[in-house]
């Protein structure tokens, strides 16, 4: 944080091997990356790079706590993004240089997505291109119902559709990109039923922060609430992942 206020026009990152990592950095987040700006008119571009997602590696490793940073978004004060493509990291942080003033950038880095088959990008749109908060996965556009999501679960559902529903992702969570979901949305005019699927719990997780801000009456679709931010069973992980995809797809 120090770095990052001293010399505002360096990319300062910091990475956790993985994103429970930053459960020891809770009082630096708390007092300074979120609330500095508001306290002090302290300024920081600050980049945090948070292994997150559900792999099958237990309880521990699993969660970054995203449910903890959008409890903290408010006023447009630092920005979290869960991109899914290496086009979408890239362009994300070549936007965080040219930011005026300076935010926190919170992104959430699921291991698995360095080494996924479908997690690519091409040249066209690694050189061209920007930053898009939100896109849209094709799909039928008389269909009657649409998933929405954040992060590598959409490699899962993609994988597992069978037909044509439509799947949007939400590459940034806050600030909340209303507009652009809209837009997406509206390529569905016949979509009588929108599914928000995650894979953490019901308590944490983007769902707390974005049950207000999706459309009414969309449909919850993950694990249920949890004490425990995962089984720390890969065999029981294996199945809800299963059971998830499927009640989103079904």
């Amino acid at each position: 944080y120090g770095y990052s206020v001293a010399d505002p026009d360096a990319l300062v990152m910091w990475e956790a091997q993985f994103g429970d990592f930053v459960n020891g950095a809770q009082i630096v987040v708390d007092q300074f990356v979120s609330s500095a700006e508001e306290k002090w008119s302290q300024h920081t571009g600050l980049v945090m790079l948070l292994p997150h997602g559900y792999e099958g590696q237990g309880p521990e490793h699993s969660s970054a706590r995203l449910e903890r940073f959008l409890t903290l978004c408010a006023e447009g004060n630092m920005q979290v993004i869960y991109p899914t493509t290496p086009a979408q990291y890239f362009h994300a942080l070549r936007r965080q240089m040219k930011n005026d003033p300076r935010k926190p950038l919170i992104v959430m880095t699921p291991k698995s997505l360095l080494r996924h088959p479908r997690a690519t990008s091409t040249l066209d749109e690694l050189t061209s291109g920007r930053f898009e908060p939100v896109l849209a996965d094709g799909g039928d556009a008389s269909a009657s119902r649409v998933v929405i999501t954040a992060g590598k679960v959409v490699y899962d559902l993609l994988a597992a559709r069978k037909s044509d529903i439509p799947i949007v992702r939400l590459e940034q969570l806050y600030p909340f990109p209303k507009p652009m979901l809209a837009a997406a949305l509206q390529q569905y005019p016949n979509a009588t039923e929108i599914v928000w699927v995650q894979e953490e719990p019901r308590n944490m997780g983007a769902w707390p922060f974005l049950h207000e801000r999706l459309p009414q009456g969309t449909r919850y679709v993950g694990r249920p609430i949890s004490a425990s931010p995962a089984t720390g069973s890969h065999r029981r992980h294996e199945e809800q992942q299963k059971a998830l995809v499927a009640e989103a797809l079904t």
